[in-house]
């Protein structure tokens, strides 16, 4: 009988033999600060073992949430670009209670060069220290602090965009929801990369991802209890902590989503495409066949990824109309 691990595409199955994948899965989210020590060393590594850019600038900026603290903002941007620059305010992974805005370095170097777009890197609070949807609250007051600050960033603030993958997807969909509902200026688009949308762990692909590793059911029901609290799996949920559960979808911006067939938020990424299809809004949707979660990032060389990053960079170059840098 054909398992789960049968269907992976065999290149996604060699990285995922390579990986130190142990009873609990890839990271063992239940010691929260052990986990989030080894996301650090991962990061580390990958960064010592990736050639740096000297094209692209990294500065630091600091904005303030609703509660008077400074959200860390990381500024990746092209040394060579004249006059205002396209920006993606990007929301890293780590399911929303793991991870840090310099872990994704070396990927948002990789996407400036290809593209020529600045980033900003939002360092969001985590839970369960900061409940959500604090994080959400981050994201919109760094969006307000760059739009209103964009001149002097020389950024163009009529290309500016948000995106962010897996727990950062979620950061990324709640902020462009407070955008949208508070009234301030819209960004050209959205971007959830295997996104982490719905609490409720109801869909077929959140009961099927039982055993890979990477980001399983038992881990995701985890995270949310963190999140969330004992509102978790309630009728007590807001959309900015669950965009999922949002049902009016009018007014927001166009939208990339991209997922793997063997994800658990596949099914949850699917149907936000089609919520938003529903209220007329332009979708760009890519389901990559025989994929788990974040391939992209855990098999780099594979043919799939490759794919993903020319999908992906063709998007931005043609929604912020740039071009690679020199």
């Amino acid at each position: 009988m054909t398992t789960l691990l049968d269907r992976i595409d065999p290149e996604l199955a060699e990285a995922l033999a390579n990986l130190p994948i142990g009873s609990d899965g890839l990271l063992d989210v239940t010691n929260i600060p052990k986990a989030r020590e080894s996301v650090r060393q991962i990061a580390e590594s990958i960064a010592q073992n990736t050639p740096d850019d000297p094209r692209i600038s990294v500065q630091e900026y600091r904005a303030k949430s609703y509660d008077g603290y400074e959200v860390p903002i990381r500024m990746l941007r092209p040394k060579s670009a004249i006059g205002p620059v396209p920006l993606l305010v990007w929301f890293h992974a780590g399911g929303q209670i793991l991870g840090f805005a310099a872990q994704d370095d070396p990927l948002n170097k990789m996407l400036i060069a290809k593209t020529g777009c600045a980033i900003a890197s939002v360092d969001y609070r985590l839970a369960p220290e900061y409940p959500s949807p604090t994080g959400a609250k981050d994201g919109f007051a760094a969006w307000k602090w760059l739009v209103k600050s964009a001149e002097d960033l020389q950024i163009d603030s009529e290309r500016m965009a948000i995106a962010g993958g897996s727990g950062g997807g979620c950061i990324a969909a709640a902020t462009t929801l407070l955008i949208r509902d508070h009234g301030a200026k819209a960004p050209k688009f959205q971007a959830l990369i295997c996104p982490m949308l719905d609490d409720r762990n109801e869909t077929p692909s959140s009961k099927m991802i039982e055993d890979i590793g990477i980001w399983d059911r038992k881990t995701n029901i985890f995270a949310w209890k963190n999140i969330l609290g004992e509102k978790s799996g309630s009728n007590e949920v807001s959309v900015y902590s669950a965009p999922a559960r949002e049902t009016n979808f009018k007014n927001l911006p166009e939208t990339f989503i991209a997922v793997g067939e063997l994800d658990l938020f596949r099914d949850e990424s699917l149907n936000y495409a089609l919520g938003l299809q529903q209220d007329n809004i332009p979708v760009e949707l890519h389901l990559y066949p025989r994929a788990y979660h974040s391939f992209n990032v855990f098999a780099p060389k594979s043919q799939l990824t490759l794919s993903f990053n020319s999908t992906w960079q063709t998007y931005i170059k043609r929604q912020f109309g740039s071009k690679e840098i020199d």
